[in-house]
């Protein structure tokens, strides 16, 4: 899985197929015009990470240029995305119980967070 993932056509696929998916979706959803739309975004995304391959950066999103420098910078964007999505949750929830709401889909989304956060220190800790 490792090599497959470290393989500059992954993620360009990734973008299309999740594309295609989204387009699906919508189409299901009788909005078909705006899953072109998406589907055409994500073909475009795929396209800048399968030809931007001069760019470290690109090479080191796609997999197939990361070193331990860039694994260490994508440890820390995780953790500062995470932190970010957290506090949007939490913010989400407090808003929809000050409108009288149950807190929902906060509530799932703040659960699952909690849960697999707390999964992954058991799992760390027993590993390391």
């Amino acid at each position: 899985m490792r090599t497959i993932c470290r393989s500059r056509w992954f993620l360009p696929l990734f973008a299309l197929a999740l594309g295609g998916v989204v387009f699906g979706a919508q189409a299901i959803g009788g909005n078909p015009g705006s899953g072109l739309v998406s589907l055409v975004i994500m073909a475009l995304a795929g396209a800048v990470f399968l030809f931007g391959g001069r760019s470290e950066t690109i090479r080191g999103l796609r997999g197939d240029g990361r070193d331990e420098r860039f694994q260490r910078i994508d440890i820390h964007a995780t953790a500062f995305a995470g932190t970010v999505v957290i506090a949007a949750v939490i913010v989400g929830f407090v808003v929809e119980m000050a409108k009288g709401h149950d807190g929902n889909p906060f509530t799932w989304l703040g659960a699952v967070g909690g849960i697999a956060y707390l999964a992954a220190i058991v799992v760390m800790r027993v590993r390391g």
